[in-house]
């Protein structure tokens, strides 16, 4: 059956569109922020909280693997509910994880707190889609572009905020920091951010959340944790077959059952799944970097490639690149306009792995590598920029939320698939220092290649997405066109 994709119908009263699209800009920076925040703190934990290393490591995997699972149940309760409520449940969920952190006195606590923070990630893909419902069409492509790009925002702000705090103050004002920001996050989406049509008749799906939210745990804790465990290890064996057999069983009652959480033949259409497949390939090329350079920048001059940087000192030559993303992301609404979001998505792939060339032409100075991250992370924002616009202008107006916050999921499993990656290659090539095992220069130089190479994959698989099916999609985003949702269209 035919159905028809069109803008719901407006807000009694629009109010300042500015207003939301700031609003919604610095919930997604908050949230980013939120990750990034314990990285300088990671080596001194096991000692603050009385702990060892090992489970010390838990409060970044929990983080990761708590946003993963309630991102793209997020999404479909606010299709359900309304995504401003949800929002606002998101930003409680900050408030209440940056409160348990901050007054932790146990890891156990701390990666509670940390787990809550997480699972506010959803706000991003939320403000997104609520965009859609709330923004004048030709507002629409560069505030998601803008959007999009607040990840890195947070992350080139949160990495250098967090490293001076922790090196001139107490670590727990990081997350009495974090908190306050949460409570402006709630205070502004309450106050400035109105309540979109809900477009969703559909019920909640508590077994697909079920189903999807263990096969997540079960497939993103094998892979953080294989290294750890080791790859052959019963454990690490068990949950990434439990995770196959989950998300299939998964897969099976959502092709079955009229309200699913995550319509999988929505998914299927040809604009959405290469979308999806390239933002999981983008997923593990961008997030390789970030893995990279900051340790070249660390390791001491004597190795001949490390860069002698303090941990505040690489922040700050981190921080630019971040901010590249929002200078690029009003240029990748234009070339979306213009030509069409496929074209965004692939040219911003392609810079990507331009990027991951200069660092190793680069990687010599700081400098060098602060102008590769530039270079990387412009192609990032291009990127990021496009894929909620090829999403959203493909899929029924009831299901934005969910499709863009599954979108958001395969970026997550990108990442996560790149840290195990990059870990293995940096622990296998190794050299020795002082006496101490440390990646070897071949390794990063191989680490970065890898990077390059799916970046290029990437651009490859977004070359693929149906010309004219991309074409339309974009009309509906920026146009309010309706947008048939005929088999016709995707095959084009």
């Amino acid at each position: 059956m035919s159905q028809v994709l069109s803008r719901p119908a407006s807000p009694a009263a629009p109010v300042r569109p500015n207003a939301i699209v700031v609003v919604l800009a610095f919930a997604g920076i908050t949230a980013a922020v939120m990750q990034t925040l314990v990285i300088p703190l990671i080596g001194d934990l096991p000692r603050l909280l009385d702990t060892s290393a090992s489970n010390a490591s838990w409060i970044i995997t929990v983080t990761l693997l708590a946003a993963a699972i309630a991102t793209p149940i997020s999404g479909r309760l606010g299709d359900l509910y309304g995504k401003r409520k949800i929002m606002l449940i998101c930003a409680l969920f900050m408030v209440a994880g940056s409160i348990v952190c901050a007054l932790a006195p146990s890891v156990t606590l701390m990666i509670a707190g940390r787990a809550l923070q997480g699972a506010a990630m959803g706000v991003i893909p939320l403000g997104i889609s609520a965009m859609r419902d709330l923004l004048p069409p030709e507002k629409l492509g560069s505030s998601i572009a803008l959007m999009s790009a607040s990840m890195g925002i947070g992350g080139a702000l949160g990495m250098p905020a967090a490293a001076a705090v922790a090196e001139y103050s107490d670590w727990r004002a990081l997350f009495w920091a974090s908190a306050v920001m949460a409570i402006g996050v709630l205070a502004l989406i309450w106050f400035l951010v109105p309540a979109a049509p809900v477009t969703s008749t559909s019920r909640f799906d508590p077994i697909g959340a079920v189903g999807l939210g263990l096969g997540l745990l079960f497939l993103l804790l094998g892979i953080s944790k294989g290294a750890d465990w080791g790859w052959d290890s019963t454990t690490t064996v068990g949950l990434l077959v439990g995770a196959v057999v989950v998300l299939l069983a998964w897969g099976w009652f959502e092709l079955r059952t009229s309200d699913p959480l995550v319509d999988l033949r929505v998914t299927a259409r040809p604009v959405v799944l290469l979308t999806n497949a390239s933002s999981l390939v983008i997923g593990i090329s961008m997030y390789a970097l970030g893995l990279i350079v900051p340790q070249l920048m660390m390791l001491p001059t004597e190795t001949g490639y490390g860069l002698g940087q303090d941990m505040l000192q690489m922040g700050l030559w981190m921080a630019p690149g971040g901010f590249m993303m929002m200078f690029v992301s009003p240029l990748g609404a234009r070339l979306s306009h213009a030509r069409g979001p496929k074209v965004t998505l692939a040219l911003g792939a392609a810079v990507i792995s331009i990027g991951y060339l200069a660092a190793i032409v680069l990687m010599g100075s700081t400098w060098g590598l602060m102008v590769a991250v530039c270079v990387a992370n412009s192609g990032v924002g291009f990127a990021y920029g496009a894929m909620p616009a090829l999403i959203m202008g493909s899929v029924p107006i009831s299901e934005t939320g969910s499709a863009t916050s599954v979108n958001t999921l395969m970026r997550s499993i990108g990442t996560t698939i790149s840290a195990a990656v990059i870990g293995v290659v940096l622990a296998q090539m190794t050299t020795s220092f002082g006496g101490v095992e440390i990646p070897s220069e071949s390794g990063f130089v191989t680490g970065l290649l890898i990077g390059a190479a799916v970046a290029a994959l990437a651009s490859l698989i977004a070359v693929l997405i149906p010309t004219k099916a991309s074409r339309a999609a974009e009309d509906a985003i920026e146009h309010a066109v309706p947008l048939v949702d005929e088999p016709e269209l995707t095959r084009r």
